[in-house]
């Protein structure tokens, strides 16, 4: 929505705005089973408001890249409350760390051995942890980005499919990593659902 103009000549080449495109999910729209809208959020309302002067459907909308539903308030008086929330953080304590390097700190609670071990490594204990930890993320990236992309199909899928014939059958084969089996089961599905589908399951075809 756009911002009240300053009183200052500031450059015209880059008007305020009081929201970033980060801060804004792209979401996609359905009018049943069918695909109506897809943007972020203005324009998937505007889009909406369109469509409900013409017809009388359910609406469901979704976070396009984690399924999850998402409930919008299509009443033009909704635009009219733009409320941030006040800078509270502001007044906060100083953290602990050095937060200027991205480096905060937190308590820990190991048993001796543990800390005499740390304490033998090159760096010393904090350097040690941030490494095993960077590690330990790397190698288990593969199965968190299966497992979180076959929890987002599976979250679309019971909104949208789950009365349908073959949904119980096509979940399993979906945390099966079965995909021959999955888009059997899910073939005679609406289309603009299996698209949606097949888009948030990608990732979840990946060998563990």
């Amino acid at each position: 929505m756009p911002s009240p103009s300053s009183s200052s000549s500031s450059s015209p080449s880059s008007p305020p705005s009081s929201s970033s495109p980060e801060t804004s999910p792209r979401l996609v729209a359905f009018s049943g089973f069918q695909q109506v809208a897809a943007g972020d959020r203005t324009q998937v309302i505007h889009a909406l408001r369109k469509l409900a002067a013409t017809q009388d459907t359910l609406i469901r909308v979704f976070n396009d890249a984690t399924g999850e539903r998402i409930d919008l308030d299509l009443r033009p008086e909704a635009e009219a409350t733009p409320s941030p929330a006040p800078a509270e953080e502001a007044t906060a304590a100083r953290p602990v760390g050095r937060p200027k390097l991205g480096v905060v700190a937190r308590e820990v609670t190991l048993l001796p051995r543990h800390w005499e071990w740390l304490g033998s490594q090159p760096g010393g204990a904090s350097v040690t942890l941030r490494r095993l930890i960077d590690e330990s993320r790397k190698a288990n990236e593969g199965r968190v980005s299966v497992r979180a992309s076959r929890e987002n199909a599976y979250r679309f899928m019971s909104e949208m499919a789950g009365d349908f014939a073959g949904f119980e059958e096509a979940s399993r084969a979906l945390f099966a990593g079965d995909l021959v089996k999955f888009e059997n089961l899910v073939a005679p599905w609406p289309e603009d659902v299996r698209l949606q589908l097949a888009k948030l399951a990608a990732a979840s075809w990946s060998v563990e």
